[in-house]
């Protein structure tokens, strides 16, 4: 439409496949035809999106966590140190238990924020709780898939650096997790009135 044009390609820390750029609106007139919803409830509109958004991105960060994992299992059956495996030594191997754990519980509550979507209840809270917590974990995965890897970690011919690179927007797209405690504060609060 006339008046409507993309800015610049921003150069991300991340995320790198996935396209930023400004949209720009100049004095655009959007016929009424192409009107979404109804007038004037266009911002309660955008609060849905950005609900079911949550759960989105808390699925990347699933994926993101699992990736994390994965890498690490099989680095760790194939990096020997001190003559030992790096998966047989304990703090290795409760390194993944503690990812694997925390992995499949923000699988759950992803699932159930997905679940009650799909059912018309009110996501509001559990895709806030969803996406805190599976962005926060796929942080903490991603950290201690670095650190298993060492210095390979930070090297970008391994996967984990990568992962550990694109996990930030987790934390941040869709409402930051500071964010995200305060919509799960604000409903909890409310329960209680």
């Amino acid at each position: 439409m006339k008046g409507f044009l993309t800015g610049k390609k921003e150069n991300k820390l991340g995320m790198r496949s996935s396209d930023t750029t400004e949209l720009i609106f100049d004095n655009v007139e959007v016929p009424e035809e192409n009107l979404i919803g109804k007038e004037g409830e266009g911002f309660k509109q955008v609060l849905q999106i950005l609900d079911g958004g949550r759960i989105g991105i808390a699925a990347l960060s699933l994926g993101i966590a699992e990736g994390a994992l994965e890498a690490s299992v099989k680095y760790s059956k194939e990096r020997k140190q001190f003559g030992k495996f790096l998966s047989e030594f304990q703090a290795t191997q409760f390194k993944l238990a503690e990812m694997s754990t925390e992995i499949e519980a923000a699988r759950l509550l992803i699932h159930k924020a997905a679940y009650m979507k799909d059912n018309g209840e009110n996501i509001n809270m559990i895709a806030s709780m969803a996406k805190l917590y599976a962005s926060e974990i796929a942080t903490k995965a991603t950290n201690e898939a670095v650190q298993i890897h060492g210095g390979y970690g930070y090297i970008k011919e391994f996967p984990v650096e990568k992962l550990y690179r694109d996990v930030k927007l987790m934390t941040i797209g869709e409402g930051t997790s500071e964010v995200q405690r305060m919509i799960i504060a604000k409903n909890i609060l409310s329960l209680f009135d």
